[in-house]
């Protein structure tokens, strides 16, 4: 059962971001630049190695998709009193202008996805994703900080 869950959410998740892809080419964002243009507009000022965390991928990989966005002109970097290393980064006004249709498109894939499931269910969804998501996160930690899983 537990593998029919994830390959589920999987398939959830893929379909979704493949839709998302589509639908923001609009605005120059493609492969899942989105999600780091939703939390920058969620998290003025965040830096960087926290987006990373936040969105869990490595830096690498969101360095690239900021460096996009930023040439793109959604995003700008600033430098933060007393820390020259790591620079805070900010939605610009055209970034700005961009969120509320990412917002609205993410609560109508909400209401698509639940659909037919009980406010209770919902909740209760909620709750067991949440818990799933600090499980996965405790490994990808792990993972990423050169260890290894047993399995």
């Amino acid at each position: 059962m537990e593998d029919d869950v994830l390959k589920n959410i999987g398939t959830i998740a893929r379909a979704l971001d493949a839709i998302a892809n589509v639908e923001f080419k609009q605005f120059d964002l493609t492969k899942g630049q989105y999600v780091y243009l939703v939390r920058i507009c969620e998290h003025p000022g965040i830096v960087q190695s926290h987006l990373a965390e936040l969105v869990k991928i490595d830096r690498s990989t969101a360095a690239r998709a900021i460096k996009k966005l930023e040439a793109n002109g959604l995003v700008e970097r600033r430098k933060q009193p007393g820390n020259d290393k790591n620079k805070a980064l900010f939605a610009t006004d055209k970034g700005m202008a961009v969120y509320p249709t990412l917002k609205r498109e993410n609560d109508y894939s909400n209401e698509v996805a639940l659909t037919g499931i009980s406010e209770a269910d919902r909740q209760k969804l909620l709750e067991l994703t949440n818990q799933m998501a600090q499980n996965v996160g405790a490994d990808w930690t792990l993972v990423k900080d050169g260890h290894q899983r047993a399995y």
